[in-house]
């Protein structure tokens, strides 16, 4: 019964997720904050159920449950924000997707939301193309500019931290072969290309 509470819960969390998602952020409300509530709500709250659920159904003591829990969710919000680097940096044969897909269907992701804070004016031209002039035609210059751009290794070091932080959290689990798979993972998200 429990399980299927969890269950229940977690599929409002996606619904959520994916209206404020849809609607976009609130007056006033910051775009950056916006969008790591959207990854928590839809794909770090179906990874967090994932691992409270084993635990749970494993039987693994109950003060086990909330640190997988937020593994799993912190966890989730780094594979999507490795996703945005990878729309921006990886070639179609390391990910096996077109580079800049995102950027051309005008998805919000990390490295954008990232350039809003940079003043200088090399910065705001490459946000406004984004913004306003993209297209297949200059797609690949767009991308070089990124690329070449501090933004990208910002964007790396918040994901990385995603990572890190989900390890911390299951630092009261047990040393052993379960916690050390955990955080093996927990790295594997952050350095895959595709």
């Amino acid at each position: 019964e429990e399980a299927l509470k969890l269950q229940a819960q977690v599929f409002e969390q996606l619904v959520l997720g994916q209206l404020h998602e849809t609607i976009g952020p609130a007056e006033g409300q910051d775009p950056l904050e916006h969008y790591l509530e959207v990854l928590r709500d839809k794909t770090g709250s179906l990874i967090a159920l994932s691992a409270r659920l084993g635990a749970m159904l494993a039987g693994a003591k109950p003060e086990y449950q909330e640190p997988l829990q937020l593994f799993g969710e912190r966890v989730g919000v780094a594979f999507q924000l490795v996703d945005d680097i990878i729309d921006i940096e990886s070639t179609k044969e390391q990910s096996g997707k077109v580079s800049g897909t995102d950027l051309l269907a005008g998805v919000p992701t990390l490295p954008v939301l990232l350039l809003e804070n940079y003043s200088d004016p090399k910065s705001k031209a490459l946000l406004e193309t984004i913004r306003s002039n993209l297209s297949e035609e200059n797609l690949a210059e767009v991308l070089a500019e990124l690329r070449a751009h501090p933004v990208l290794e910002e964007a790396r070091i918040q994901t990385e931290s995603w990572a890190h932080r989900a390890v911390e959290a299951i630092a009261p689990l047990p040393d052993g072969s379960v916690k050390s798979a955990l955080e093996a993972f927990a790295k594997a998200v952050v350095d895959r290309q595709g």
